[in-house]
This record gives C-alpha cells, structure tokens and sequence, in this order.
C-alpha cells in the first residue's frame, strides 16, 4: 500500500471515524447508520491537507482537467489541497467551488472560480453514502457549462453512493473506502487484545 494511503487511513482512523451501535448516528441523507466520518478534522488539518493533496492529485492526473471542486463545505479544503499541490507540476489544476445557492447579487452564479467555457473538471466530496450531494455538485457544474466526467471521494461509506453518481456518467475514485477503515480498526484492536494478553 502506498505510505501516504496508509498514512491517510491512520489519520482519518485517529480523528474522523466512530463506531457507534446504540444509539446509531443520524446521517445527512436522513438515514441512521453505527459509523460516522467527519472528516474535517483532516480536510482541515495541515498534514491530512498534505496527503490529501498529493493522494487526489496521482489520481486525477491522468484525465487532463483544468479543475477541481464540489459542493461547499466538505469539498473546499479537497480540491484546494489538489490545487496547491499542483502548482510547479507538470499539470496545474485551479480549484472552485459550488454554492449551495445562488449569489444574491452582481452575477448571481453557483459557482466561484477561475473556469474557462466549457472547462473539462472532476467533482470532489469527503463523504459519500447515497451520493446525493456529490450528484447535486455534477448538476450545478453541467448547468453552468462544464464537462464533468470524474469524481473524487475522500472516503466512500460503500453505501449506493459510488453506483448512483456513476449512473450520471461520471467515474469515481475513492482514496478510502469504509472496508478499509474497518478492517484497519479491527487489525489494530486485535494486536492490542494479543499484547495485553501476552505474557
């Protein structure tokens, strides 16, 4: 695995995902689940903008975009850790974001950024778990002119999300999945169950 994923699932293992049976969590979709990921505390934290940045940018590099974005909040500090680490690199992305509604004045767009017509962009969110606020993202983008054909997700909860925005005819690419949360946590509470159990 590369260090920096690794690096990412502590992070994100450390300071955004909780466990939680009774009473579950209420999610943003409406739906209760026992995990929850936050992940601002990493979005927003200089060394899970590092890796964020350097993870988001291998994966996106491949598809010569002029840029990437999402709805605000939980994708600002993503796609402007791409763009930061893009700049010197042999190909440089800008950042914009999404509004949740409208400027009340002067242009009165959904989105904010230096985009050309017609710019060929990805999409980024942290979270996804039906994909509902990834997909209203595409919507606002195609509105406006641009091309979308790619997605980038933080950390995909495996819930529906992945196949509902690829019926958009959009490509996803998840940095971490929530089996690879679990599957870490579960590897590190065994290894301290046999420490405290070893003689």
């Amino acid at each position: 695995m590369d260090l920096r994923k690794d690096r990412l699932i502590e992070l994100l293992l450390l300071h955004s995902f909780q466990v939680r049976e009774n009473p579950p969590f209420i999610l943003a979709s409406g739906g209760t689940s026992p995990y929850y990921v936050n992940c601002k505390p990493v979005t927003l934290q200089a060394e899970g903008l590092n890796v964020i940045g350097a993870l988001g940018y291998e994966a996106l590099k491949p598809f010569h975009l002029a840029a990437v974005g999402g709805l605000t909040l939980g994708a600002d500090p993503i796609a402007n850790a791409i763009a930061m680490h893009s700049h010197a690199r042999k190909q440089s992305l800008n950042a914009f974001v999404v509004r949740k509604e409208p400027k009340k004045h002067g242009t009165e767009q959904w989105l904010e950024g230096d985009l050309a017509a017609n710019s060929h962009v990805a999409v980024v969110d942290d979270v996804i778990t039906t994909g509902g606020s990834t997909i209203k993202a595409i919507d606002r983008i195609r509105q406006a002119g641009h091309i979308v054909e790619h997605a980038l997700i933080l950390v995909d909860r495996e819930e529906g999300g992945r196949e509902a925005i690829e019926a958009h005819g959009v490509e996803v690419h998840v940095l971490v999945t929530r089996t690879e949360l679990l599957t870490r946590m579960h590897a590190a509470v065994a290894h301290a169950k046999a420490e405290v159990a070893a003689p």
